[in-house]
């Protein structure tokens, strides 16, 4: 490829549509990485991106590129899910408006540019299905492969039959976790990735929202279940005698007491936390999904009698379910607010404002674990979602302990029996380790490990459900867990490890509020905190969410009294204080106030928050700059503002 064919390429802009939306940096990276593999002459490409860090909004940035540059002008973006079609067409695709097509019925039109397809639709087991060669194997310049981890043994040889048919293209594998297996592998395909931003990354950049882990461990799971002489099912069959496990539970053995205290704890947490949070509930099965619909809809009878959305099946055999997911996705829609699912909803979902997950199934695999997680990840700050919450009664979030699992959670709770989840925001109070009775001695925690020997089943046979009832089900009791700045688990409270965190910065209060004083930005003496440990959101939810950070530290470690956001506002205005500055000037430090009120200190110092109302309706960020005199003048009136904030007891 020539010199002058690559700058070409290389040089093209990214799309801008009129808005703020401009690519992040490490959609930049992917993107520069891409165009210039493409212009060196590469023809099969990597992009490993975690989930929610924007992989079709890059792909999107990268079609657009090469188009302009006229090195790919016919464009194929193959998934296996109508949700990935139907999310690249009603959003980032949308822009290619009349030459994109999507395939449908197995109809082809060759009229378009950019064509969006299934490729379970594009081929099949019967010849006359295999529509993909009404094309010719030069038709397309470019595939983009969303998801390109995924799938059986079958649907594999469909996906390569069709890559193979069309050899000549460049293929782009999009995944947030490569599959390497004995049957399948991403990086032989496509080599080793250009380039890969981890969860871990996306959560350390301020891009994906931490998280929290409670786990719920029942008795019958951790010390198993063996049927009394004489159990019968709830047919008045005998259940055979065994032991059962949870590798059993809801695969081959229903236990109706199990999924009652699974539903009755997460109806706990929601009353305590927020009953309308879009919350995603991960089941063995369909059949589980089912009852775990029903029996929470029997709990919230409440808000079910109102709307009957509250909670829905949302899996791959239910079709009014599978209507209704894309509101479920809608930050705007309220219902359905619960969705029980088993494996449509694991991957490909774009729930922005899903607050809490319920861990319920057996998770073996780290590819699928990484996508469920990833159902939580996108922060929308203007719907209150910074974090999210995971509801584990599976030890499912053992796999964070995984070397190949790259973003910590931000602290893990196991409760007890006694445990009221509804009060779990406001109780972090320390609870010590037992000690021996005879020595004074902490006794050192020891995870319950069981032994839990496999399942007996007889391959030729497919084993039917068995049904029972009248089990004692009840929550074990255990301990509560919090990680430090190297995910390690540490045995106190959250408020206990703040307090360790804030005295290894700061021997006494004059020190802390001469560091507070003195920073030009609050931000930076928050990311240092969270960087060493310290959940700023999940601590504020656990104490006072009106509070400002600076009243929880000096509450928390030196015991002073704190003040609300909206005390410290009032004593600003009671100075008159911005006197001195223009009508307009003093408007915008007013509505900067009501800003801190609402959302604290760190949206005050990014400039964004002059793009969003009500600062928008001032002029543009270079008019509003303009009223103070200048940038310098800006950031001096807002340090001015900061330090009065800050003067009130």
């Amino acid at each position: 490829i020539s010199t002058q064919r690559a700058e070409k390429i290389i040089s093209q802009d990214y799309y801008f549509d009129g808005t703020d939306r401009k690519p992040r940096y490490y959609q930049q990276i992917a993107v520069n990485r891409t165009v210039e593999a493409v212009a060196k002459g590469q023809n099969r490409i990597l992009l490993v991106m975690a989930t929610g860090t924007g992989k079709t909004y890059t792909a999107f940035q990268i079609v657009y590129r090469l188009r302009k540059a006229g090195v790919k002008k016919r464009i194929l973006f193959l998934a296996d899910r109508n949700a990935l079609i139907d999310q690249a067409r009603r959003n980032d695709f949308k822009h290619f408006k009349d030459k994109m097509t999507v395939v449908k019925h197995r109809q082809i039109d060759k009229s378009y540019e950019i064509y969006l397809a299934l490729y379970q639709g594009l081929s099949g087991s019967e010849e006359d299905k295999n529509i993909y060669r009404q094309f010719s194997p030069e038709f397309f310049d470019l595939i983009i492969i969303d998801e390109c981890h995924r799938g059986s043994a079958k649907e594999d040889s469909a996906w390569h039959e069709i890559l193979t048919y069309f050899d000549k293209a460049t293929h782009i594998g999009l995944t947030a976790t490569p599959k390497e297996s004995k049957d399948t592998s991403n990086i032989e395909y496509f080599g080793e990735a250009i380039y890969v931003y981890s969860l871990r990354q996306g959560i350390d950049d301020g891009f994906l929202a931490p998280y929290r882990v409670i786990r719920i461990g029942l008795n019958v799971d951790l010390e198993g279940w063996r049927p009394e002489k004489g159990k019968t099912d709830i047919y008045g069959n005998p259940v055979e005698d065994r032991i059962y496990n949870r590798k059993d539970y809801d695969r081959n053995l229903v236990i109706q007491e199990r999924t009652e205290i699974v539903s009755k704890k997460l109806t706990e947490f929601l009353k305590g936390y927020d009953r309308f949070a879009k919350t995603i509930v991960f089941c063995v099965d369909i059949d589980h999904a089912q009852r775990m619909r029903s029996e929470i809809a029997n709990l919230n009878a409440d808000l079910v009698s109102a709307n009957y959305k509250y909670v829905m099946q949302i899996t791959g055999d239910n079709d009014e379910g599978k209507r209704e997911l894309e509101n479920f996705t809608e930050p705007d829609e309220p219902y359905p607010v619960i969705a029980t699912t088993s494996e449509l909803m694991t991957t490909g979902i774009d729930a922005q404002t899903c607050k809490v997950i319920v861990l319920d199934c057996n998770i073996a695999s780290m590819t699928k674990f990484k996508q469920i997680i990833g159902r939580g990840t996108r922060i929308r700050e203007d719907y209150d979602k910074r974090y999210f919450t995971v509801l584990d009664f599976r030890n499912a979030t053992d796999l964070f302990a995984d070397k190949d699992f790259d973003g910590d959670p931000v602290r893990i709770k196991p409760v007890s029996e006694e445990t009221d989840l509804s009060k779990i925001i406001d109780e972090e109070e320390h609870e010590p380790l037992p000690a021996d009775k005879e020595t004074g001695e902490e006794i050192p925690f020891e995870p319950i490990t069981p032994d839990y020997p496999e399942p007996f089943i007889d391959k030729p046979q497919v084993r039917e459900k068995v049904f029972v009832n009248g089990v004692d089900v009840s929550v074990l009791v255990t301990r509560e867990l919090h990680f430090d700045r190297q995910g390690k688990p540490v045995t106190m409270s959250l408020k206990d490890h703040t307090k360790e965190v804030i005295f290894g910065n700061f021997a006494t209060l004059d020190d802390f509020l001469n560091k507070w004083n003195s920073a030009d930005r609050k931000t930076a003496i928050i990311q240092e905190l969270e960087e060493q440990g310290v959940s700023t959101d999940a601590l504020l939810d656990a104490v006072n969410k009106e509070m400002d950070l600076f009243d929880l530290i000096c509450y928390l470690a030196f015991d002073q009294p704190p003040l609300t956001r909206k005390e410290r506002v009032n004593h600003v205005r009671k100075s008159n204080c911005f006197v001195k500055y223009g009508e307009q000037s003093r408007k915008v430090l007013e509505a900067l106030l009501d800003k801190y009120a609402d959302v604290g200190v760190e949206n005050i110092e990014n400039l964004e928050v002059l793009k969003v109302k009500p600062l928008a309706d001032f002029g543009s960020a270079v008019e509003i700059i303009g009223m103070f005199g200048g940038k310098q003048q800006y950031f001096e009136a807002i340090q001015e503002l900061e330090t009065e904030l800050y003067k009130a007891a």
